[in-house]
């Protein structure tokens, strides 16, 4: 008699990870890595409208000491930050604030990032039993071993099971050196920094910038259903911004069953929009302070951004540069009732390194 042996398992398997599963002190290295392809540094170069030429322009890049086109803040911080999403917010309701993101070597169309987590606190919710916040320190390497980018950030996570335990709890962060590498200035090139000035900004320099000024950036983009291919092309695998059936089968849990786009985008964007105005002459964002999404982008909303010039100051042991200290607050408008309401999206504390225009123009 023929046998068909064991009858086959249907299996299903969940990713991610749920509150009760995070552990203050838990490390997660996280799976797959990127290298950043000329594909993907063009498609999210050129989304994100980001003018400084040094990730246009491999001949400008050289000449300001670059093996090759710089990757930018944003692209950078999208990268690392997507390798961590199946870990800690595949499962999260909302991402709630960046705190401390700091930027270290420079990356280069080539370079291979990898991420790792660490876990440094978990709360429950005292209002709702269903939610909690996690709190973790992700830390970006690149081939080398080198840090490109650590930060921490603050992620509102659902429970799989209302009644189970929470291991409550905080770990203090690591100490994570970081270093962040400008090549050095190089007067006997002050000719050729001279001869390639045209190729940015005139008004952009270091000395342009006045503390109290806020500039209104008058480019903008919409975010249009691309947002999907361009999440998925980061390998962010979190399920709110691609499975419109999931939300659509529970609205009231997925804000009206309509996808969210992926802060990140926002995020990029705001600092592309932002950039001819403020980052063309820059060298490279040192530190974010802190940032926060402040409300939802959905497909057909179209992102403005403003920067506020808080201080400008001296770079210790870099004459040529000088640091400024601004607030990016991205928006958009909402139309009621007949009439445009502006919302505020986006609120980044950001510093940036700026070339002065005694040593570069």
């Amino acid at each position: 008699m023929l046998s068909l042996g064991p009858a086959m398992a249907i299996i299903r398997k969940h990713h991610g990870h749920f509150l009760e599963d995070f552990e203050p002190g838990a490390v997660y290295r996280h799976k797959l890595g990127k290298t950043i392809t000329e594909g993907l540094f063009a498609i999210f170069t050129d989304f994100s409208m980001t003018a400084n030429p040094l990730s246009k322009n491999v001949r400008y890049a050289h000449a300001y000491g670059y093996p090759g086109l710089v990757v930018h803040p944003g692209l950078v911080m999208l990268v690392v930050f997507s390798q961590s999403v199946e870990d800690v917010s595949e499962n999260a309701r909302a991402n709630l604030e960046y705190i401390d993101m700091r930027f270290g070597v420079p990356v280069c169309v080539g370079d291979t990032l990898e991420a790792e987590t660490l876990c440094l606190g978990v709360t429950p919710s005292s209002k709702n039993p269903t939610l909690g916040v996690v709190h973790v320190q992700t830390t970006g390497r690149n081939q080398r071993g080198e840090v490109v980018l650590t930060f921490q950030r603050k992620v509102q996570v659902w429970k799989r099971d209302e009644q189970a335990r929470v291991a409550d709890g905080q770990v203090e962060p690591q100490d994570i050196p970081v270093s962040l590498e400008i090549p050095a200035y190089d007067a006997k090139r002050a000719h050729r920094y001279r001869d390639l000035a045209h190729l940015s900004s005139p008004d952009t320099y270091f000395e342009d910038f006045t503390p109290g000024d806020t500039l209104e950036h008058t480019r903008a983009r919409v975010v249009t259903t691309d947002h999907i291919m361009l999440t998925g092309i980061l390998d962010n695998t979190s399920q709110v911004h691609c499975n419109q059936w999931m939300v659509e089968e529970n609205p009231d849990r997925y804000v009206g069953g309509k996808l969210i786009v992926f802060g990140g985008i926002p995020f990029n964007l705001c600092l592309g929009i932002s950039s001819a105005d403020v980052g063309d002459n820059a060298l490279a964002d040192i530190r974010y302070a802190t940032g926060r999404h402040t409300a939802p982008i959905f497909a057909g909303d179209t992102v403005f951004a403003t920067t506020e010039i808080k201080d400008a100051r001296d770079l210790p042991g870099r004459d040529d540069l000088g640091v400024l200290d601004t607030v990016l607050r991205g928006h958009k408008f909402v139309r009621k009732d007949g009439t445009a309401e502006r919302v505020e999206i986006f609120y980044l504390e950001r510093e940036l390194a700026v070339k002065r225009r005694s040593h570069y123009a």
